[in-house]
């Protein structure tokens, strides 16, 4: 064991901490900084998802404006959705090579540049190119993934319920931001509020900068409940080269087929068809958008809720039959929804909004715990693929159900479609391998399970 005086932490040569470090013996604050680095990593991601959200507002407005038809506005949210889930794996390890603070700030900076470039479009192809593409990579670093690097290095007690608040932040943003951003469209057009959102990150950044820090050592400090220092570690080289080992590794076995086919559905049964199509088909029953967007808000706080159920559930039940009630609900929940739809706010279109809210991100929590039992120490990069298999479903869902709106005059089929997918999910998540108890043999990959 090592001594009980801790020894002195090599002082630190990143540019981010002018401040020479103060020795790891001294007494520590009362209040750590490792809750600043929260509450900042915090605000970024509500930021983010803040824009998540805003192309479903769009759709009307730039109809009315230029004339574009639903499937190009949403080809924007496609990519925009589609680089969210490929750029996560790289952005972590690009955190690791260069550090959290400048990637953090550099995203926020590349969101704002976009939502800027996008009030002065004037073609289909821009809105790709601005909205979808460098929007889609900057928040695309302000994930899950960013969440637990985060509170990797600044916790070693209460990281569970840091990772989890950090989680749910994206659905905050969703939450504080939609119904403003609503009601700003239909007072004052959509020019305002998306330029409002662009400055909203530039401060967010500019925050980022002055008070996040990739490190503990970087102050001095130990992680938030640590019995020792934790020195810095060097920047890792081949992080990336790593993710893809992994995918390729994870690509020869049966769980990972499974488990992303789960999540392509997922994700084209949840923010796929909700963030860009959920307003427009409001729209189509008469339903006013700041009602739509109290809605969709009311759709994440129950996410929130439903998540934090999930992982408790997740930690005392097979997490594979967990994951077939949730699949299971939600597609009943999607085939009442043309019958509940309506001008005005009912009551059972509340009960839609609660109960798949409650399954909207319940999937997580078992999902997260499959990668672990069938891939190890592997198994948070394999998620981080099986959740851009999200995302790929998530972009199709957003294209295609405008599409088949425009082809078939209503979103009814769509509802049916996504309904019918969840059905089959339900049946896959039985047939992932190891989910009761984690196996002991390994397959030709040399991961647990087999094929």
């Amino acid at each position: 064991m090592a001594p009980s005086t801790p020894a002195q932490p090599t002082p630190s040569t990143s540019s981010a901490s002018p401040t020479p470090p103060v020795p790891p013996s001294s007494p520590g604050p009362r209040f750590h900084r490792a809750w600043v680095v929260a509450a900042v990593a915090g605000a970024a991601i509500v930021t983010a998802g803040a824009f998540t959200t805003v192309p479903g507002l769009l759709v009307t407005p730039l109809r009315e404006e230029h004339g574009w038809d639903r499937g190009q506005i949403a080809l924007a949210a496609s990519v925009n959705m589609v680089l969210f889930g490929l750029t996560a794996p790289f952005a972590a390890a690009l955190m690791d090579r260069v550090g959290i603070r400048r990637v953090v700030a550099g995203a926020l900076l590349l969101v704002s540049a976009g939502a800027v470039l996008t009030a002065f479009m004037t073609r289909p192809w821009q809105l790709v190119a601005y909205w979808g593409v460098l929007i889609g990579l900057g928040s695309g670093c302000l994930t899950m993934t960013f969440a637990a690097g985060v509170t990797a290095r600044w916790f070693d007690r209460r990281r569970g319920l840091v990772t989890g608040a950090l989680s749910s932040s994206s659905h905050l943003g969703q939450l504080l931001f939609l119904p403003l951003l609503a009601g700003a469209v239909e007072r004052h057009g959509w020019r305002p509020p998306v330029v409002t959102l662009a400055l909203v990150a530039l401060a967010v950044a500019a925050l980022v900068f002055l008070a996040l820090r990739d490190h503990p050592a970087d102050i001095g400090v130990k992680p938030y409940g640590a019995r020792e220092f934790v020195p810095k570690p060097p920047p890792a080289a081949g992080a990336a080269a790593r993710t893809l080992k992994v995918l390729a590794a994870a690509l020869r076995t049966g769980p990972f087929w499974l488990l992303a086919g789960m999540f392509v559905i997922c994700g084209a049964s949840t923010n796929g068809i909700m963030w860009s199509n959920w307003a427009p088909a409001a729209h189509d029953h008469g339903m006013r958008v700041t009602s739509a967007a109290s809605l969709l808000s009311l759709i994440g706080v129950f996410s929130a809720l439903g998540a934090v159920l999930s992982g408790w559930l997740t930690d005392r039940f097979d997490p594979r039959r967990l994951l077939t009630v949730c699949f299971a609900v939600r597609a009943l929940t999607l085939l009442a929804l043309p019958l509940v739809f309506s001008a005005a706010v009912t009551p059972p279109m509340l009960l839609f909004v609660f109960v798949y809210g409650l399954v909207d991100v319940a999937t997580v929590p078992p999902v997260i715990e499959l990668c672990h039992r069938a891939y190890g120490e592997d198994g948070p990069i394999v998620f981080g693929w099986v959740n851009a298999a999200h995302q790929l479903g998530a972009g199709a869902s957003a294209f295609l159900g405008a599409t088949a709106r425009d082809l078939f005059g209503t979103y009814d089929v769509v509802w049916v479609a996504l309904a019918a997918g969840c059905l089959v999910a339900a049946v896959l998540a039985m047939a992932v391998r190891g989910g009761a108890h984690r196996p002991a043999v390994r397959n030709r990959a040399g991961y647990p399970g087999r094929d």
